[in-house]
């Protein structure tokens, strides 16, 4: 995929507001609450698939080679031993399809923003409940059930999420026009 100078500012700019994301958080158990969740939304539906995905995978690299930009000021490989990393892995998959959903047919609908904000939401927590399971479980042998796991990776984070759902939901419908109608469509 060859890139314009325009697609990599977006794609790096995503990545950093990522970043800043996991600064604002509220350590919390075994998962902190972060404002991540907001601009991985956000990447895919501003960006598109490809481009969202990216700037997640970019964000990712970085924080495995070490650059300490995951919750909690934290990076490097170590970081996929943590409870939390399948909700990273996540991103990758969340930016992407919250892209081809709200991009798909030939104008974005706010309807398709809505439904793709929230299938993303969905795909962080499908990598993100049984990744935190085996880690607790398995690697850490906490013993801890499924409806535990649940609560402490899933339903205590839900009334933030759905938030930061609304939240993306409404900045992408309002700026997503302007941007098409100024020439600046990323797609």
């Amino acid at each position: 995929m060859k890139l314009s100078t325009r697609q990599m500012t977006l794609v790096a700019m995503f990545t950093g507001l990522t970043a800043v994301g996991a600064f604002i958080s509220i350590p919390l158990g075994e998962v902190p609450i972060t404002l991540q969740t907001l601009f991985v939304i956000l990447s895919g539906l501003i960006l598109g698939p490809k481009l969202g995905a990216l700037s997640q995978i970019v964000y990712i690299f970085l924080g495995l080679i070490g650059v300490p930009i995951f919750a909690e000021f934290t990076g490097g490989i170590q970081a996929i031993m943590k409870p939390s990393f399948g909700f990273i892995i996540g991103f990758i998959f969340a930016a992407y399809i919250v892209g081809k959903i709200a991009h798909s047919g030939e104008k974005i609908s706010s309807k398709n923003i809505w439904i793709a904000s929230l299938v993303g939401i969905i795909v962080i927590y499908l990598f993100g409940l049984p990744y935190m399971y085996y880690i607790l479980n398995i690697v850490m042998s906490k013993g801890l059930s499924f409806n535990t796991i649940m609560k402490i990776g899933c339903l205590i984070f839900l009334p933030g999420d759905f938030l930061k759902l609304i939240v993306a939901s409404v900045v992408a419908t309002k700026t997503l026009p302007i941007l098409n109608k100024a020439g600046l469509s990323v797609n």
